[in-house]
């Protein structure tokens, strides 16, 4: 094994997939704007890259979801471990943050453990919701977590773990809602803008394009002027997306790369995958159908091992079912459509739905969460040393 000069203020910091390289891009510039000597080693995505010292691999492109998807990238992980293993050793980092992706960042964390560096979980998984054995695993490999709901300091404290919720981070990226007025509007000749979310991980993408958009396309049959936009990521292949739709599409069909959220705002209702998605919807005020749909074996093993009545955030945070939830054999076309044609044809619905979700906003703290979190990380970093 080679030796090198390890760096002083290196900070290791691991994401496993989009909403994580998002959070945690967040993070780093906080970070280096507390302290501009700290030099950043990452693995992550597109958002991270520019901000890293050293940018190892883009390992959010490849993120899988689900129990039986994540098999097919063991040998993808199992070289990267080895890579974060000799560089943990050889580096000796003064931290290792890791963001959200249990089933890969928990080794991570064990590794560190082993080697007596000092752990920080930044968006801490969902243990609430399935296997909540995995909060006592976490507990005893970080010195503090930071979570993103406020219910979850309680929960992580009966496991023994030192959880703090500063605010949900989605709150530094997140614009402001826009004023809604359907005042005068005539339904059936409005120009409803229907926007679509179909995920961020490939298993997503593939099973809900094609029913997004056929769900458009009934759609019109009552609301001819409606027009679709498609949200990509930024890195995303438009030729994928075409193809998966499977036929030229409607003129009144858009495929768009949103940036600041500023389009998507302007939406009067979205189709959904659930997600962290569905949360940044709420903070806009946007209405929504959440859908999702799995691979048949990992269905089968969600349904034995979660423990939540919903699968969207937004039922989860509000304790009851705001917005419709359909799941797997749930999820298609006619009962999409039905949804969106039911909001179109009454937009008192919307405008109440809205209020309901801004009400979620103001639960979920203030803007400046990962500053605080990044002084918190260094500050008891400072103490420990």
């Amino acid at each position: 094994m080679s030796t090198v000069t390890p760096i002083v203020k290196n900070i290791l910091i691991v994401a496993g997939d989009v909403s994580g390289d998002l959070h945690a891009a967040g993070l780093i510039k906080a970070l280096k704007a507390a302290d501009p000597d700290i030099c950043i080693t990452a693995v992550g995505g597109a958002r991270m890259q520019p901000l890293c010292d050293k940018f190892l691999y883009d390992l959010a492109s490849k993120g899988a979801s689900g129990f039986i998807e994540p098999l097919k990238k063991m040998p993808l992980w199992i070289r990267l471990m080895n890579e974060l293993r000799e560089y943990m050793e050889t580096q000796n980092p003064m931290a290792v943050i890791v963001v959200d992706f249990y089933g890969f960042n928990h080794q991570v964390l064990g590794m560190a453990k082993h080697r007596n560096i000092p752990a920080y979980y930044y968006v801490t998984p969902q243990v609430w919701a399935s296997r909540q054995y995995r909060a006592k695993q976490l507990a005893e490999l970080t010195r503090k977590m930071f979570v993103i709901y406020p219910f979850e300091p309680d929960f992580h404290k009966k496991f023994g773990g030192n959880a703090v919720f500063l605010g949900n981070p989605l709150l530094d990226i997140m614009p402001g809602p826009i004023e809604k007025n359907y005042e005068g509007v005539d339904p059936k000749n409005h120009a409803w803008k229907l926007g679509m979310l179909p995920g961020s991980r490939m298993g997503e993408i593939k099973r809900l394009v094609p029913v997004f958009y056929q769900a458009f396309k009934k759609t019109l049959k009552l609301f001819p002027n409606t027009q679709a936009y498609m949200f990509l990521l930024p890195e995303a292949d438009e030729n994928l997306f075409l193809q998966l739709i499977g036929e030229k599409p409607h003129q009144n069909f858009h495929l768009v790369k949103d940036k600041n959220y500023e389009l998507r705002r302007q939406m009067d209702f979205l189709l959904a995958c659930s997600g962290t998605a569905t949360l940044e919807n709420a903070l806009l005020g946007v209405p929504m159908v959440v859908a999702y749909k799995m691979f048949w074996p990992t269905f089968q093993i969600a349904k034995m091992v979660i423990k939540v009545k919903y699968i969207s955030l937004v039922n989860l945070l509000a304790d009851k079912p705001l917005v419709k939830e359909l799941i797997q054999y749930q999820a298609t076309p006619d009962s999409l459509a039905e949804e969106t044609m039911g909001m179109f044809q009454n937009p008192q619905r919307l405008l109440a739905l809205r209020g309901e979700l801004l009400k979620l906003r103001n639960s979920l703290g203030e803007p400046g969460v990962a500053t605080r979190a990044a002084q918190t990380i260094l500050e008891d970093l400072k103490h420990r040393a």
